[in-house]
């Protein structure tokens, strides 16, 4: 790689930052329950995508130390939005699963998510947003390296 295209591409990197984070921003303040946390949201998304898991599992998954996501369970079960089952082989351990009022809330996030996106949308050309369709799986390759 030439230090022109070294340069080029961190040029585009510093364009491009910020650009996705003040639509990440934008995108996930359309939310219908504020009283649930953004890291809250991500836990449960996390159970309803991967399915029950140790409350230790859970907190490497979301790289958060255990202490924290104790307390973050803790507000989700008081609100019935998650549930405590015991492990199948080691009765001293509590496995974690999402209930349907947690998967309730997760749907309703993502309906009002994708209903403000999809105004936004509604603004673009019918060029503009072919070609952000076209991106879509570039975009999933740069999250999935």
């Amino acid at each position: 790689m030439t230090t022109t295209t070294r340069t080029t591409i961190a040029e585009l990197a510093s364009h491009l930052r910020p650009a996705l984070l003040r639509l990440t921003r934008l995108v996930r303040n359309q939310r219908v329950d504020m009283s649930v946390t953004l890291t809250q949201l991500s836990a449960m998304a996390t159970l309803e995508k991967r399915g029950s898991m140790s409350a230790g599992e859970l907190a490497a998954f979301e790289k958060v130390q255990p202490p924290s996501m104790t307390k973050v369970l803790a507000n989700l079960e008081e609100r019935g939005l998650v549930r405590r089952d015991v492990h199948p082989t080691d009765r001293r351990q509590a496995i974690i699963a999402i209930t349907p009022a947690g998967t309730e809330l997760l749907d309703s996030e993502r309906r009002s998510r994708d209903a403000w996106l999809t105004k936004r949308l509604g603004t673009l050309t019918a060029e503009e947003r072919a070609l952000l369709q076209r991106v879509i799986p570039i975009l999933d390759k740069l999250a999935e390296q």
